[in-house]
């Protein structure tokens, strides 16, 4: 199978899991401390893929300086992105709770989708340039991304649901997402074959810094608002799980 096509079925199993969570977080209804936990453990996964997999891998492929540049710079752009949005409703996309009704706020939910977006691209490119590097896919990256999509779906459509949105927009959403995250793990791996090391690490970083600034703004404060005391302690049995996962 093609480089490109295998990137693309990764990037496609990792998002699916979003549809999962949001199928979940539809049609169950799920105690909101039951899914902070969920949302804690997903939270910490990441932050373990983000430090051992995404910056290690960028620092190991170009050095500080690209690792720096880009892990900085994705935060930016996230967090410019992030501000924009959240003016048009998309705040708290992730919360279980808290979300804004197309009445109260016009215009939230297109806001929510680019945001959802906006938090899943980085990932799926990381997962498709990881090809590049060695030839097969770090199953360690897919795995933390499956692993935290699937509390972030849950949340997501939880909250959806509780604003009164339709079941056709969320899951036409949530299938988007994962159509798209294939498609930006088949671009990753794509564009930026025979790329300078240099680039693919700020490439990688550049991901590593979204990621890492979505998790603190959007992840851990649906988590804190519920879980309350266990927030930490969930939160580095995710971590660990992890590393436990790159170190197997």
């Amino acid at each position: 199978m093609p480089e490109w096509l295998q990137a693309g079925g990764w990037g496609l199993l990792a998002g699916s899991a979003l549809l999962v969570g949001a199928a979940v977080g539809w049609f169950a209804r799920v105690p909101q401390r039951v899914i902070a936990s969920i949302m804690a453990f997903g939270a910490g996964v990441l932050l373990s893929a983000v430090s051992f997999e995404m910056i290690a891998e960028a620092h190991a492929q170009g050095g500080m300086l690209p690792t720096v540049l880009g892990a900085g710079g994705g935060a930016v752009v996230y967090t410019l992105a992030n501000l924009a949005l959240a003016r048009h409703g998309a705040r708290n996309r992730k919360r279980s709770g808290s979300q804004p009704s197309e009445g109260d706020q016009p215009g939230s939910g297109s806001a929510i989708a680019v945001g959802a977006l906006l938090d899943g691209v980085p990932e799926s490119v990381v997962i498709g340039a990881s090809l590049l590097s060695g030839g097969t896919v770090s199953l360690v990256t897919v795995a933390a991304v499956f692993l935290s999509n699937v509390p972030e779906g849950l949340s997501s459509a939880a909250g959806m649901r509780q604003a009164g949105r339709s079941r056709r927009f969320v899951f036409l959403l949530w299938i988007g997402i994962a159509l798209i995250s294939g498609a930006a793990a088949l671009l990753g791996n794509s564009l930026l074959g025979g790329a300078p090391p240099e680039v693919l690490a700020g490439i990688t970083a550049l991901a590593a810094g979204a990621i890492l600034a979505m998790i603190t703004d959007t992840m851990v404060p649906e988590a804190f608002e519920n879980a309350h005391l266990l927030v930490g302690l969930i939160t580095v049995a995710g971590f660990l799980t992890a590393f436990a996962l790159s170190h197997a």
